[in-house]
């Protein structure tokens, strides 16, 4: 059996590790938080969404972003009345109990994570293969940039922040000069043949946006992924919620000039029909160029989903572990403070998935996975609302403005977003089907784990003294 005796002692030293590292500051921040959002699949929903519905899309996409900073307000408030630990599972153990904190978790955020940065690895192979047709052997390169990725995150904070900044710098940079150069016709747009984008009222004014919301919901989820890191960044009662709040604001303004350029280029049956539809946008805008500047987006927006996949999963893993939630040894740390081993078990588990299938057998698991994180989104406006009840007098460096009322919505809004997840009315029962699945599954091994190996009720919430002001 492995000895895991030295295990308390290794965290132990966690807090000198961090103490001696360089702490985050807010720019990293941002762009940790921009990074986990832009990713080449949220560029594509966003280009479907301008497609299906033009001005709607545009009016869905802003009601996408209220709800995003409902989200926001939710993590801002529980992480920074728990800063020692930074996920969704130490929040809702204390409001709800150690069983939905387990669940929310591995259901919303392991699995999520793990088939969303697969996913992201085989778009980069198809990218490159259209740069270079047969000229680099398949899935070697992809393998590479998951490795550079998991040895820059073992070295701790300080090299993963500037590695970060580096990426979402030039994925911003990317996007933005395809967005604005099109927008403002800088390069002379061919005649769009075929039917352009819908930019009158219509949609807007009988509602019909509404059924866009759940495609516009994709490109602002993600920018909590900065709570796992509280205790690595600067000034984190002012840095934690500003970040989050200035980065899905950023994203707003980002894809409202990179989708509305694309319809001044590309007709509606082009957008739609595309299997990668920004390779055909930058083509329009940029020529032979336009492949050249489309692999720099995809290879950013890649690095910088998968970058902070391993900053924040592991950190989660290693807080669970912490609390008993997971296996003792995630909680180990290396001399940087990084958590080694939950770093290097997130690489191999991305790794064996996009060796042994391919993207079409996982896109349909990815969409059905994706509903339970939207679950945890549920979850975390749950604990707000409950710890509020129990804990009424706790220190709160963050409180929700209008509480209860975003917390309200934020339920209403995830709700309709996890029943309209579907993309298409055939793939319905199947999604759902695959969403239950994964549930039930990571239930019954949470429900042993809680009974037989934590000893507690399901649903016992901590014991908790009230940190008041």
């Amino acid at each position: 059996m492995r000895d895991f005796t030295n295990a308390d002692t290794t965290v132990g030293n966690t807090t000198h590790h961090l103490a001696a590292a360089k702490k985050i500051g807010l720019l990293t921040m941002i762009s940790i938080c921009i990074g986990i959002v832009v990713a080449q699949g949220a560029m594509i929903s966003a280009l479907q969404g301008i497609g299906i519905g033009g001005s709607a899309f545009i009016a869905a996409m802003i009601a996408g972003l209220v709800i995003a900073h409902f989200n926001v307000m939710s993590f801002a408030e529980l992480s920074l009345m728990f800063p020692a630990e930074g996920t969704l599972a130490t929040y809702t153990q204390k409001a709800i109990g150690h069983f939905p904190a387990i669940v929310s978790v591995y259901s919303g955020y392991i699995v999520v994570g793990i088939l969303g940065v697969t996913v992201e690895l085989f778009l980069v192979d198809a990218m490159l293969d259209a740069l270079l047709p047969d000229m680099l052997p398949p899935k070697v390169i992809s393998l590479l940039i998951l490795f550079f990725l998991c040895l820059t995150n073992l070295r701790g904070t300080d090299v993963f922040g500037k590695v970060q900044n580096l990426i979402v710098v030039v994925m911003v940079s990317a996007i933005l000069l395809v967005g604005l150069v099109a927008s403002f016709h800088l390069t002379s747009p061919a005649e769009i043949v075929g039917t352009p984008a819908d930019f009158s009222l219509a949609g807007v004014k009988d509602g019909s946006f509404i059924g866009l919301i759940a495609l516009a919901m994709w490109l602002f989820v993600g920018a909590e992924f900065i709570c796992p890191m509280i205790n690595e960044v600067q000034n984190p009662h002012k840095n934690i919620p500003t970040s989050m709040h200035v980065s899905v604001t950023i994203i707003f303004a980002m894809y409202v000039a990179f989708v509305y350029g694309a319809t001044q280029f590309l007709s509606v049956e082009t957008i739609l029909e595309s299997n990668i539809p920004y390779v055909d946008y930058t083509i329009a805008v940029f020529g032979k160029t336009g492949l050249l500047i489309a692999t720099v987006m995809a290879l950013a927006a890649t690095f910088s989903s998968a970058n902070t996949i391993l900053a924040a999963l592991p950190r989660m893993l290693q807080g669970m572990a912490e609390q008993k939630q997971s296996f003792p040894i995630l909680k180990r740390v290396n001399r940087f403070g990084a958590p080694w081993i939950a770093i290097v078990m997130m690489t191999v588990l991305v790794s064996i998935p996009f060796l042994l299938f391919d993207i079409d057998s996982l896109i349909v698991l990815l969409i059905a996975a994706t509903s339970s994180y939207l679950l945890a989104y549920i979850i975390a406006h749950i604990d707000v609302m409950v710890l509020r009840r129990r804990l009424p007098n706790h220190l709160r460096p963050y409180r929700t403005p209008f509480y209860p009322i975003p917390q309200i919505l934020g339920i209403i809004a995830m709700v309709y977003v996890i029943i309209n997840s579907s993309p298409a009315p055939e793939m319905t029962a199947q999604i759902f089907q695959i969403f239950g699945g994964i549930l039930l599954f990571i239930s019954v091994i949470a429900a042993l784990w809680v009974k037989l190996y934590m000893k507690k009720g399901l649903f016992e919430a901590d014991a908790i003294e009230q940190d008041s002001l």
